[in-house]
């Protein structure tokens, strides 16, 4: 039997540290009683705070190469969420294509980060796998955009991240969901740490080195740069590639913590970020810092970059294009007080306040 009040939280998979795992944590405390339901949980691999919560994995999680390497699970992830059966008055899913499935005893709102990439933009998602990851895709594809309709049509209320999700779920489901910007909030306030061997005055990219973010033509747009130097912090399946072609005034840090990353956003010039993003988080962090960015004219940048306010854009995630923005970042001026108050914007507390209402919404409803 349901609990009136009870509410519980569903997450596609928290095995890395991400920008959607950022507001999984944002939701975990802002409901700290909810148990969090996912697929995989490395604690490794993703943020040490999740520790704190009542975390309950699948079945899938009993295989540890899938905790460490969660696209293998891809097929597997559909049927394992259309067999979870979640008993809550209130539940939320937070997903990027797979959580959404998952069954809800009361009400059910879908924060969506994006659509399914390796569905609806598998070119970009899978560029640089192997030939079979494709041949399966092709045939996986068709049954699985079926049921992925299915799942979100089962949603009483669907949240997304941005603009550009908002009008992708429109196309791909049918679905006129609420924008709900995510919390952005590396805390420009907190403790920050020095990292060695680093000196202040380079322009920073934060990314996963994954093939859609760009990262490599990032770095090969300073081989025109010389006079710049550029220090890349992220992790993932590109990171050897990434590191040994860049040129000689790039740096490839891997991951570093939020004391860290403080200290770089602080210690930099400004940010480049050449990824197809959903929200793109990392201008609003930059921001924080009262630090502009050089950003690709797509998807999640356009709501959180103000051009000639905030930063300025490049057309295409090309190194000469990238190159001409961060000479013409680096030459121009910012004001702090407006790059801060943009940052603003994206509080958690505005972000647990619309969350909050949806909740009180679905409640009422029930």
């Amino acid at each position: 039997m349901t609990s009136p009040g009870s509410l519980a939280l569903v997450h596609d998979y928290l095995t890395q540290q991400g920008g959607a795992e950022r507001v999984v944590l944002a939701l975990a405390e802002a409901f700290p009683a909810a148990p969090i339901h996912t697929s995989l949980y490395d604690p490794d691999g993703t943020f040490p705070e999740f520790s704190r919560y009542d975390i309950r994995t699948l079945p899938l999680d009993r295989l540890g190469i899938l905790r460490r390497h969660h696209r293998l699970a891809l097929p597997l992830l559909a049927p394992a969420f259309s067999r979870l059966r979640v008993d809550a008055e209130v539940v939320i899913c937070s997903s990027s294509g797979w959580a959404h499935g998952a069954h809800a005893s009361g009400r059910k709102i879908v924060y969506c980060h994006t659509p399914a990439r390796w569905l609806y933009q598998a070119d970009r998602y899978l560029a640089g796998s192997p030939r079979w990851a494709a041949a399966t895709l092709s045939v996986l594809t068709p049954p699985l955009r079926r049921w992925d309709r299915r799942a979100a049509a089962s949603a009483d209320r669907y949240l997304v991240n941005s603009r550009a999700v908002r009008a992708r779920v429109a196309d791909l489901y049918g679905i006129d969901a609420d924008v709900v910007p995510p919390p952005v909030d590396v805390a420009a306030g907190g403790d920050a740490e020095p990292v060695a061997g680093i000196a202040p005055g380079f322009v920073l990219c934060v990314s996963r080195l994954l093939p859609y973010k760009n990262v490599e033509a990032v770095t090969e747009a300073f081989r025109r740069l010389p006079d710049q130097r550029l220090v890349v912090v992220g992790s993932g399946p590109l990171a050897q590639q990434i590191a040994a072609s860049a040129p000689a005034n790039v740096t490839v840090l891997g991951r570093v913590d939020d004391a860290g990353l403080r200290w770089l956003y602080r210690s930099s010039i400004g940010l480049v970020a050449a990824s197809y993003e959903d929200f793109g988080l990392t201008p609003v962090e930059a921001a924080g810092f009262g630090r502009p960015t050089a950003a690709l004219r797509w998807g999640g940048f356009l709501d959180t970059v103000v051009e000639g306010s905030t930063g300025l854009f490049f057309d295409q995630p090309e190194p000469r294009l990238i190159a001409e923005a961060v000479d013409r970042l680096a030459a121009a001026s910012w004001q702090t007080d407006t790059l801060t108050a943009h940052a603003g914007q994206f509080s958690t507390a505005r972000f647990v306040e619309r969350i909050n209402a949806a909740v009180d919404e679905e409640r009422r409803a029930h």
